[in-house]
Protein backbone atom coordinates (compact mmCIF):
# COMPACT_ATOMS: atom_id res chain seq x y z
CA UNK A 1 0.00 0.00 0.00
CA UNK A 2 1.51 3.54 -1.10
CA UNK A 3 2.20 6.14 1.55
CA UNK A 4 -0.47 8.80 2.32
CA UNK A 5 1.10 12.27 1.75
CA UNK A 6 -0.38 14.09 4.82
CA UNK A 7 -2.55 16.77 3.50
CA UNK A 8 -1.71 20.53 4.25
CA UNK A 9 -2.62 23.96 3.60
CA UNK A 10 -1.62 26.23 1.62
CA UNK A 11 -2.35 30.20 2.50
CA UNK A 12 -0.26 33.10 0.87
CA UNK A 13 2.19 30.57 -0.58
CA UNK A 14 2.91 28.71 2.29
CA UNK A 15 2.40 25.60 3.31
CA UNK A 16 0.48 24.81 6.71
CA UNK A 17 0.40 21.71 8.76
CA UNK A 18 -0.83 22.32 11.92
CA UNK A 19 -3.28 24.69 13.28
CA UNK A 20 -4.84 24.96 17.15
CA UNK A 21 -8.10 23.29 16.12
CA UNK A 22 -8.57 19.38 16.48
CA UNK A 23 -7.44 17.89 13.37
CA UNK A 24 -10.16 15.71 11.08
CA UNK A 25 -9.14 11.85 10.79
CA UNK A 26 -8.87 10.57 6.84
CA UNK A 27 -10.26 7.22 6.71
CA UNK A 28 -9.76 5.04 3.36
CA UNK A 29 -13.32 4.20 2.36
CA UNK A 30 -11.78 0.21 0.96
CA UNK A 31 -10.96 -0.67 4.32
CA UNK A 32 -12.37 2.01 6.97
CA UNK A 33 -8.78 2.50 8.14
CA UNK A 34 -7.48 5.65 9.30
CA UNK A 35 -5.17 6.21 6.86
CA UNK A 36 -3.99 10.11 8.63
CA UNK A 37 -5.30 13.38 9.23
CA UNK A 38 -5.55 16.66 8.30
CA UNK A 39 -4.91 20.38 9.73
CA UNK A 40 -8.36 22.49 10.09
CA UNK A 41 -8.65 26.29 9.74
CA UNK A 42 -10.16 28.13 12.54
CA UNK A 43 -12.76 30.52 11.40
CA UNK A 44 -11.65 33.48 13.02
CA UNK A 45 -8.58 33.18 10.33
CA UNK A 46 -10.67 33.36 7.30
CA UNK A 47 -10.01 37.10 7.40
CA UNK A 48 -6.64 36.49 6.94
CA UNK A 49 -6.64 33.90 4.10
CA UNK A 50 -9.25 36.82 2.29
CA UNK A 51 -6.59 39.34 2.94
CA UNK A 52 -3.67 37.55 1.62
CA UNK A 53 -5.88 36.24 -1.34
CA UNK A 54 -6.70 40.43 -2.18
CA UNK A 55 -2.95 40.23 -2.28
CA UNK A 56 -2.94 37.74 -4.35
CA UNK A 57 -5.18 38.98 -6.76
CA UNK A 58 -3.18 42.25 -6.92
CA UNK A 59 -0.58 40.91 -8.07
CA UNK A 60 -1.83 38.21 -10.56
CA UNK A 61 -4.40 40.19 -11.99
CA UNK A 62 -2.25 42.62 -13.82
CA UNK A 63 -0.07 39.62 -15.04
CA UNK A 64 -0.49 39.74 -19.07
CA UNK A 65 -2.97 36.95 -20.64
CA UNK A 66 0.19 35.95 -22.36
CA UNK A 67 1.73 35.69 -19.21
CA UNK A 68 -1.27 34.02 -17.25
CA UNK A 69 -1.31 31.34 -19.99
CA UNK A 70 2.37 30.33 -19.63
CA UNK A 71 1.92 29.72 -15.90
CA UNK A 72 -1.32 27.73 -16.88
CA UNK A 73 0.61 25.62 -19.00
CA UNK A 74 3.23 25.06 -16.08
CA UNK A 75 1.01 23.98 -14.40
CA UNK A 76 -0.64 21.17 -16.61
CA UNK A 77 3.14 20.08 -16.99
CA UNK A 78 3.55 19.79 -13.07
CA UNK A 79 0.20 17.63 -13.09
CA UNK A 80 1.87 15.11 -15.95
CA UNK A 81 4.89 14.80 -13.58
CA UNK A 82 3.09 14.19 -10.49
CA UNK A 83 0.18 12.08 -12.01
CA UNK A 84 1.64 8.77 -9.86
CA UNK A 85 1.61 10.56 -6.31
CA UNK A 86 -1.33 12.66 -7.15
CA UNK A 87 -3.28 9.83 -8.04
CA UNK A 88 -2.37 7.31 -5.10
CA UNK A 89 -3.62 10.01 -2.63
CA UNK A 90 -7.05 10.16 -4.54
CA UNK A 91 -7.13 5.93 -4.78
CA UNK A 92 -6.60 5.92 -0.30
CA UNK A 93 -8.66 8.93 0.05
CA UNK A 94 -11.83 7.70 -2.19
CA UNK A 95 -11.22 4.13 -2.83
CA UNK A 96 -11.32 4.46 -7.04
CA UNK A 97 -9.34 2.65 -8.99
CA UNK A 98 -5.88 3.90 -9.15
CA UNK A 99 -6.29 4.17 -13.09
CA UNK A 100 -9.59 5.86 -12.90
CA UNK A 101 -6.97 8.25 -11.01
CA UNK A 102 -4.59 8.43 -13.25
CA UNK A 103 -7.36 9.59 -15.68
CA UNK A 104 -8.40 12.66 -13.44
CA UNK A 105 -5.09 13.70 -13.41
CA UNK A 106 -4.67 14.14 -16.88
CA UNK A 107 -7.95 15.38 -17.71
CA UNK A 108 -7.33 18.33 -14.91
CA UNK A 109 -3.91 18.70 -16.81
CA UNK A 110 -6.58 19.22 -20.35
CA UNK A 111 -8.08 21.80 -18.14
CA UNK A 112 -5.52 23.68 -17.57
CA UNK A 113 -4.23 23.78 -21.33
CA UNK A 114 -7.25 24.38 -22.39
CA UNK A 115 -7.49 27.32 -20.35
CA UNK A 116 -4.45 28.81 -20.99
CA UNK A 117 -5.71 29.19 -24.34
CA UNK A 118 -8.77 30.86 -23.66
CA UNK A 119 -7.56 33.56 -21.21
CA UNK A 120 -5.71 34.70 -24.15
CA UNK A 121 -8.98 35.13 -26.20
CA UNK A 122 -10.71 36.61 -23.08
CA UNK A 123 -10.66 40.07 -24.89
CA UNK A 124 -12.90 42.77 -25.44
CA UNK A 125 -14.80 45.06 -28.45
CA UNK A 126 -15.31 48.31 -29.58
CA UNK A 127 -18.86 50.28 -30.41
CA UNK A 128 -19.49 52.87 -32.76
CA UNK A 129 -20.87 55.85 -31.47
CA UNK A 130 -23.75 57.87 -32.24
CA UNK A 131 -21.81 61.30 -33.05
CA UNK A 132 -18.63 61.08 -34.95
CA UNK A 133 -16.63 62.29 -31.42
CA UNK A 134 -17.84 58.87 -29.67
CA UNK A 135 -15.55 56.46 -28.44
CA UNK A 136 -17.26 52.84 -26.69
CA UNK A 137 -15.48 50.26 -25.57
CA UNK A 138 -16.00 47.24 -23.89
CA UNK A 139 -13.45 45.32 -21.56
CA UNK A 140 -13.26 42.23 -19.12
CA UNK A 141 -11.45 42.33 -16.22
CA UNK A 142 -11.48 39.68 -13.16
CA UNK A 143 -14.15 39.59 -10.75
CA UNK A 144 -11.47 39.36 -7.43
CA UNK A 145 -10.98 36.61 -5.09
CA UNK A 146 -13.38 33.56 -5.90
CA UNK A 147 -14.23 30.77 -3.53
CA UNK A 148 -14.13 27.22 -5.21
CA UNK A 149 -16.27 24.75 -3.19
CA UNK A 150 -15.27 21.33 -4.63
CA UNK A 151 -16.75 17.74 -4.44
CA UNK A 152 -14.89 14.46 -3.02
CA UNK A 153 -15.99 12.36 -6.05
CA UNK A 154 -13.58 13.62 -8.54
CA UNK A 155 -11.35 15.51 -6.17
CA UNK A 156 -8.47 16.39 -8.59
CA UNK A 157 -10.56 17.27 -11.81
CA UNK A 158 -13.45 19.09 -10.25
CA UNK A 159 -11.02 21.33 -8.21
CA UNK A 160 -8.61 21.79 -11.12
CA UNK A 161 -11.30 22.89 -13.29
CA UNK A 162 -12.62 25.56 -11.13
CA UNK A 163 -9.10 26.46 -10.75
CA UNK A 164 -8.27 26.97 -14.50
CA UNK A 165 -11.12 28.79 -15.36
CA UNK A 166 -10.73 31.50 -12.20
CA UNK A 167 -7.11 31.82 -12.56
CA UNK A 168 -7.09 32.51 -16.24
CA UNK A 169 -8.97 35.16 -15.77
CA UNK A 170 -6.78 36.84 -13.49
CA UNK A 171 -9.04 35.80 -10.47
CA UNK A 172 -7.47 34.94 -7.26
CA UNK A 173 -8.85 31.60 -5.57
CA UNK A 174 -9.52 30.02 -1.62
CA UNK A 175 -10.40 26.34 -2.76
CA UNK A 176 -11.89 24.27 -0.23
CA UNK A 177 -12.59 20.84 -0.92
CA UNK A 178 -14.46 17.99 0.51
CA UNK A 179 -12.78 16.98 4.26
CA UNK A 180 -13.07 13.66 2.96
CA UNK A 181 -10.52 14.29 -0.04
CA UNK A 182 -7.75 16.92 1.32
CA UNK A 183 -4.57 15.39 -0.15
CA UNK A 184 -5.25 15.26 -3.64
CA UNK A 185 -6.49 18.84 -3.30
CA UNK A 186 -3.23 19.41 -1.25
CA UNK A 187 -0.65 18.07 -3.99
CA UNK A 188 -2.71 19.77 -6.95
CA UNK A 189 -2.89 23.15 -5.39
CA UNK A 190 1.20 22.73 -4.74
CA UNK A 191 1.49 21.67 -8.90
CA UNK A 192 -0.48 25.22 -9.33
CA UNK A 193 1.59 27.52 -6.94
CA UNK A 194 5.01 25.84 -8.19
CA UNK A 195 4.05 26.88 -12.09
CA UNK A 196 5.04 30.77 -11.10
CA UNK A 197 1.52 31.94 -9.16
CA UNK A 198 2.23 34.71 -6.95
CA UNK A 199 1.98 34.06 -3.10
CA UNK A 200 -1.65 34.29 -2.55
CA UNK A 201 -3.19 34.04 -5.81
CA UNK A 202 -4.04 30.34 -4.69
CA UNK A 203 -4.70 29.38 -1.55
CA UNK A 204 -6.03 26.01 0.60
CA UNK A 205 -8.39 25.70 3.49
CA UNK A 206 -9.75 22.49 5.10
CA UNK A 207 -12.41 22.14 7.50
CA UNK A 208 -15.95 21.50 7.87
CA UNK A 209 -18.50 24.22 6.19
CA UNK A 210 -19.13 26.29 9.92
CA UNK A 211 -15.26 27.06 9.74
CA UNK A 212 -13.91 26.85 6.32
CA UNK A 213 -17.23 28.21 4.13
CA UNK A 214 -19.81 30.09 6.29
CA UNK A 215 -17.39 32.57 7.84
CA UNK A 216 -15.60 33.21 3.59
CA UNK A 217 -19.37 33.47 2.45
CA UNK A 218 -19.69 36.56 5.05
CA UNK A 219 -16.69 38.89 3.56
CA UNK A 220 -17.69 41.28 0.63
CA UNK A 221 -14.28 40.84 -0.39
CA UNK A 222 -15.06 37.55 -1.45
CA UNK A 223 -16.66 38.51 -4.56
CA UNK A 224 -17.32 35.17 -6.78
CA UNK A 225 -18.70 31.39 -5.60
CA UNK A 226 -18.10 28.53 -7.53
CA UNK A 227 -19.71 25.28 -6.31
CA UNK A 228 -20.19 21.99 -6.95
CA UNK A 229 -22.51 19.55 -5.04
CA UNK A 230 -25.99 19.09 -3.71
CA UNK A 231 -29.21 21.29 -4.74
CA UNK A 232 -29.61 21.95 -1.33
CA UNK A 233 -26.38 23.00 -0.43
CA UNK A 234 -26.20 25.35 -3.47
CA UNK A 235 -29.45 26.83 -2.48
CA UNK A 236 -27.89 27.70 1.13
CA UNK A 237 -24.70 29.09 -0.67
CA UNK A 238 -27.43 31.17 -2.81
CA UNK A 239 -29.04 32.60 0.49
CA UNK A 240 -25.88 33.26 2.12
CA UNK A 241 -24.73 35.05 -1.23
CA UNK A 242 -26.94 37.30 -1.44
CA UNK A 243 -26.24 39.35 1.62
CA UNK A 244 -22.72 40.68 0.13
CA UNK A 245 -24.47 39.86 -3.50
CA UNK A 246 -21.66 37.59 -4.88
CA UNK A 247 -21.41 36.29 -8.29
CA UNK A 248 -22.14 32.12 -7.97
CA UNK A 249 -21.66 29.57 -10.23
CA UNK A 250 -24.10 26.40 -9.42
CA UNK A 251 -23.68 23.31 -10.59
CA UNK A 252 -25.85 21.02 -8.39
CA UNK A 253 -27.62 17.37 -8.20
CA UNK A 254 -28.79 15.12 -11.70
CA UNK A 255 -31.06 12.39 -11.60
CA UNK A 256 -29.58 11.67 -15.95
CA UNK A 257 -32.60 10.06 -17.93
CA UNK A 258 -31.75 7.86 -20.80
CA UNK A 259 -33.91 7.13 -23.69
CA UNK A 260 -33.45 4.17 -25.94
CA UNK A 261 -35.06 3.92 -28.94
CA UNK A 262 -35.45 0.28 -31.05
CA UNK A 263 -33.36 1.33 -33.56
CA UNK A 264 -30.07 1.77 -31.79
CA UNK A 265 -27.79 -0.69 -31.37
CA UNK A 266 -28.72 -2.47 -28.28
CA UNK A 267 -25.97 -4.16 -27.16
CA UNK A 268 -23.51 -1.22 -27.72
CA UNK A 269 -25.84 1.32 -25.92
CA UNK A 270 -26.10 -1.39 -23.01
CA UNK A 271 -22.90 -1.84 -22.86
CA UNK A 272 -22.53 2.19 -22.66
CA UNK A 273 -24.79 2.03 -19.75
CA UNK A 274 -23.60 -0.02 -17.84
CA UNK A 275 -20.09 1.27 -18.05
CA UNK A 276 -20.97 5.07 -17.39
CA UNK A 277 -23.63 3.84 -14.97
CA UNK A 278 -20.61 1.97 -12.68
CA UNK A 279 -18.33 4.32 -13.38
CA UNK A 280 -16.81 5.51 -10.01
CA UNK A 281 -19.76 3.26 -8.22
CA UNK A 282 -22.05 6.07 -9.24
CA UNK A 283 -20.63 8.84 -7.87
CA UNK A 284 -21.01 10.83 -10.60
CA UNK A 285 -23.53 13.51 -10.76
CA UNK A 286 -23.66 13.50 -14.57
CA UNK A 287 -24.34 9.35 -14.04
CA UNK A 288 -27.27 7.65 -16.25
CA UNK A 289 -29.58 7.28 -13.70
CA UNK A 290 -32.77 6.52 -14.85
CA UNK A 291 -33.23 3.97 -17.90
CA UNK A 292 -35.74 4.55 -20.54
CA UNK A 293 -35.39 1.75 -22.70
CA UNK A 294 -38.81 0.76 -25.78
CA UNK A 295 -40.52 -2.29 -25.20
CA UNK A 296 -39.19 -3.97 -28.00
CA UNK A 297 -35.67 -4.04 -26.67
CA UNK A 298 -35.89 -3.53 -23.02
CA UNK A 299 -35.69 -7.37 -22.11
CA UNK A 300 -32.12 -7.29 -24.68
CA UNK A 301 -31.42 -4.38 -23.21
CA UNK A 302 -31.12 -5.12 -19.36
CA UNK A 303 -29.68 -8.78 -19.86
CA UNK A 304 -26.86 -6.60 -21.12
CA UNK A 305 -26.81 -4.48 -18.20
CA UNK A 306 -26.77 -7.70 -16.40
CA UNK A 307 -24.13 -9.35 -17.52
CA UNK A 308 -21.76 -6.11 -17.49
CA UNK A 309 -22.98 -5.88 -13.78
CA UNK A 310 -21.77 -9.51 -13.10
CA UNK A 311 -18.50 -8.73 -14.98
CA UNK A 312 -17.42 -5.68 -12.26
CA UNK A 313 -14.57 -6.60 -9.71
CA UNK A 314 -14.97 -4.81 -6.64
CA UNK A 315 -11.84 -4.11 -4.20
CA UNK A 316 -9.37 -2.05 -3.61
CA UNK A 317 -8.38 -0.07 -6.26
CA UNK A 318 -4.35 -0.41 -5.89
CA UNK A 319 -5.58 -4.42 -7.52
CA UNK A 320 -4.91 -3.90 -11.08
CA UNK A 321 -7.84 -6.20 -11.53
CA UNK A 322 -10.32 -4.16 -9.88
CA UNK A 323 -12.87 -2.59 -11.69
CA UNK A 324 -15.08 -1.01 -9.24
CA UNK A 325 -14.15 0.51 -5.73
CA UNK A 326 -16.32 1.41 -2.49
CA UNK A 327 -18.83 4.15 -1.62
CA UNK A 328 -17.21 7.21 -0.10
CA UNK A 329 -18.99 6.81 3.13
CA UNK A 330 -20.59 4.26 5.67
CA UNK A 331 -23.81 6.55 5.08
CA UNK A 332 -23.66 6.40 1.68
CA UNK A 333 -23.70 2.69 1.13
CA UNK A 334 -26.57 2.86 3.90
CA UNK A 335 -28.49 4.81 1.64
CA UNK A 336 -28.09 2.90 -1.36
CA UNK A 337 -29.26 0.10 0.38
CA UNK A 338 -32.20 1.85 1.93
CA UNK A 339 -33.20 2.73 -2.31
CA UNK A 340 -32.91 -0.74 -3.53
CA UNK A 341 -35.00 -1.60 -0.01
CA UNK A 342 -37.77 0.82 -1.08
CA UNK A 343 -38.13 0.46 -4.72
CA UNK A 344 -38.27 -3.88 -3.68
CA UNK A 345 -40.89 -2.84 -0.82
CA UNK A 346 -43.11 -1.46 -3.78
CA UNK A 347 -42.57 -4.22 -5.99
CA UNK A 348 -38.98 -3.69 -7.99
CA UNK A 349 -37.25 -7.01 -9.18
CA UNK A 350 -33.44 -6.33 -8.40
CA UNK A 351 -32.48 -8.48 -11.24
CA UNK A 352 -28.37 -8.07 -10.11
CA UNK A 353 -26.61 -6.65 -7.15
CA UNK A 354 -29.01 -4.86 -4.39
CA UNK A 355 -26.66 -4.99 -1.47
CA UNK A 356 -23.27 -5.20 0.02
CA UNK A 357 -21.12 -7.59 -1.42
CA UNK A 358 -20.75 -11.25 0.86
CA UNK A 359 -17.01 -11.64 0.14
CA UNK A 360 -16.12 -8.08 1.19
CA UNK A 361 -16.66 -7.75 4.45
CA UNK A 362 -15.04 -4.47 5.11
CA UNK A 363 -15.02 -1.07 3.05
CA UNK A 364 -18.18 0.84 2.08
CA UNK A 365 -18.42 -1.17 -0.96
CA UNK A 366 -21.97 -2.08 -3.32
CA UNK A 367 -23.00 -4.04 -5.50
CA UNK A 368 -23.78 -2.67 -9.30
CA UNK A 369 -27.16 -3.01 -9.10
CA UNK A 370 -29.98 -3.80 -12.02
CA UNK A 371 -33.53 -3.26 -11.20
CA UNK A 372 -36.94 -3.37 -13.24
CA UNK A 373 -40.72 -3.30 -12.79
CA UNK A 374 -39.53 -0.20 -11.06
CA UNK A 375 -42.77 1.72 -9.39
CA UNK A 376 -42.97 5.62 -10.25
CA UNK A 377 -43.35 6.16 -6.48
CA UNK A 378 -39.94 4.90 -5.61
CA UNK A 379 -37.46 6.91 -4.29
CA UNK A 380 -34.43 5.99 -6.73
CA UNK A 381 -36.49 7.55 -9.63
CA UNK A 382 -37.16 10.69 -7.69
CA UNK A 383 -34.23 11.41 -5.33
CA UNK A 384 -30.53 11.67 -7.05
CA UNK A 385 -28.79 8.35 -6.80
CA UNK A 386 -25.48 8.84 -6.17
CA UNK A 387 -24.44 5.13 -5.60
CA UNK A 388 -24.39 2.03 -8.17
CA UNK A 389 -28.12 1.34 -8.95
CA UNK A 390 -29.86 1.10 -12.92
CA UNK A 391 -33.61 0.70 -12.54
CA UNK A 392 -34.48 0.06 -16.56
CA UNK A 393 -38.43 1.39 -17.36
CA UNK A 394 -39.88 0.36 -20.70
CA UNK A 395 -41.94 2.54 -22.51
CA UNK A 396 -43.84 2.40 -25.81
CA UNK A 397 -44.32 6.00 -27.10
CA UNK A 398 -41.48 8.61 -27.44
CA UNK A 399 -43.21 11.51 -25.97
CA UNK A 400 -44.13 9.22 -22.91
CA UNK A 401 -40.30 8.65 -22.38
CA UNK A 402 -39.46 12.59 -22.90
CA UNK A 403 -42.58 13.56 -20.63
CA UNK A 404 -41.37 11.26 -17.80
CA UNK A 405 -37.37 12.52 -18.64
CA UNK A 406 -38.52 15.96 -17.87
CA UNK A 407 -40.84 15.30 -15.03
CA UNK A 408 -38.08 16.03 -12.27
CA UNK A 409 -36.59 19.26 -11.51
CA UNK A 410 -33.12 18.10 -11.98
CA UNK A 411 -31.51 19.11 -15.63
CA UNK A 412 -28.33 18.62 -15.71
CA UNK A 413 -27.79 15.44 -18.56
CA UNK A 414 -29.72 13.24 -20.89
CA UNK A 415 -28.57 10.70 -23.00
CA UNK A 416 -30.35 9.43 -26.30
CA UNK A 417 -29.68 6.34 -27.99
CA UNK A 418 -30.80 5.87 -31.51
CA UNK A 419 -29.53 6.08 -35.18
CA UNK A 420 -32.41 8.08 -36.65
CA UNK A 421 -30.48 12.09 -36.86
CA UNK A 422 -34.04 13.71 -37.02
CA UNK A 423 -35.44 12.50 -34.12
CA UNK A 424 -31.95 12.25 -32.23
CA UNK A 425 -32.06 16.10 -32.45
CA UNK A 426 -36.23 16.27 -31.46
CA UNK A 427 -35.37 14.27 -28.47
CA UNK A 428 -32.31 16.16 -27.60
CA UNK A 429 -34.23 19.88 -28.38
CA UNK A 430 -36.98 18.51 -25.83
CA UNK A 431 -35.32 17.20 -23.00
CA UNK A 432 -34.90 20.02 -20.70
CA UNK A 433 -31.28 19.31 -20.08
CA UNK A 434 -27.78 21.57 -20.09
CA UNK A 435 -25.67 18.66 -21.35
CA UNK A 436 -26.93 15.80 -23.73
CA UNK A 437 -25.34 13.34 -25.27
CA UNK A 438 -26.37 11.40 -28.82
CA UNK A 439 -24.95 7.72 -28.35
CA UNK A 440 -22.53 9.18 -26.57
CA UNK A 441 -21.78 9.66 -22.32
CA UNK A 442 -18.86 12.16 -23.22
CA UNK A 443 -19.79 14.88 -20.91
CA UNK A 444 -16.46 16.38 -18.69
CA UNK A 445 -14.40 17.32 -21.88
CA UNK A 446 -12.50 20.72 -20.91
CA UNK A 447 -14.07 22.11 -24.40
CA UNK A 448 -17.55 21.59 -23.46
CA UNK A 449 -19.43 23.77 -21.79
CA UNK A 450 -20.38 21.69 -18.35
CA UNK A 451 -23.78 22.61 -16.27
CA UNK A 452 -27.28 22.10 -15.59
CA UNK A 453 -30.67 24.10 -16.21
CA UNK A 454 -34.27 23.85 -13.39
CA UNK A 455 -32.11 22.85 -10.06
CA UNK A 456 -29.17 21.47 -11.54
CA UNK A 457 -28.17 24.93 -10.88
CA UNK A 458 -26.95 27.42 -13.71
CA UNK A 459 -23.60 28.74 -14.80
CA UNK A 460 -20.79 26.79 -17.02
CA UNK A 461 -17.73 25.18 -16.78
CA UNK A 462 -15.31 24.39 -19.41
CA UNK A 463 -15.39 25.19 -23.35
CA UNK A 464 -15.48 28.99 -24.49
CA UNK A 465 -18.05 29.88 -22.06
CA UNK A 466 -16.26 29.09 -18.63
CA UNK A 467 -13.95 31.82 -18.55
CA UNK A 468 -16.43 34.17 -18.51
CA UNK A 469 -17.98 32.81 -15.51
CA UNK A 470 -15.17 35.16 -13.65
CA UNK A 471 -14.78 37.98 -15.60
CA UNK A 472 -17.01 41.76 -15.41
CA UNK A 473 -17.67 43.67 -18.33
CA UNK A 474 -17.02 47.32 -18.03
CA UNK A 475 -18.51 49.93 -20.56
CA UNK A 476 -16.50 52.75 -21.31
CA UNK A 477 -17.86 55.44 -23.61
CA UNK A 478 -15.73 58.75 -24.36
CA UNK A 479 -16.92 61.62 -25.85
CA UNK A 480 -13.94 63.70 -27.33
CA UNK A 481 -14.09 67.13 -28.72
Amino acid sequence: MPTYTEPFMFIDGATVTATAAPRIDIVNPSDEEIIGSAPVLEAEKASAVVAAAERGFAAWSRASPWKRSGVLLAIAANLKRSVEEIAQAATLESGKPLSDAKAEVLNAAEHFEWFAGECRRSYGYTVTGRLPESRIRIEYSPVGVVLALTPWNFPISMAARKLAMALAAGCSVILRPSELVPASASLLVKCCHEGGLPDGAVNLVIGMPDTAVAPFMAIPAVRKVSFTGSTPVGKLLMRQSAETVKRVTMELGGHAPVIVMPDADIDAAATAAAKAKFRNSGQVCVSPSRFFVHDDVADRFTGRMIEIARQQTLGDGFDARVTMGPLITARHRERAQSLVDDARSKGATIVAGGGRPSHLNRGYFFEPTVLTNVSETSRILREEPFSPIAPVQPFRHVDEAIERANALEFGLSAYVFTNALTLANDIADRLEVGICGINTFAAGLPELPFGGVKQSGFGREGGAEGIWEFLNPKMVHAVLA
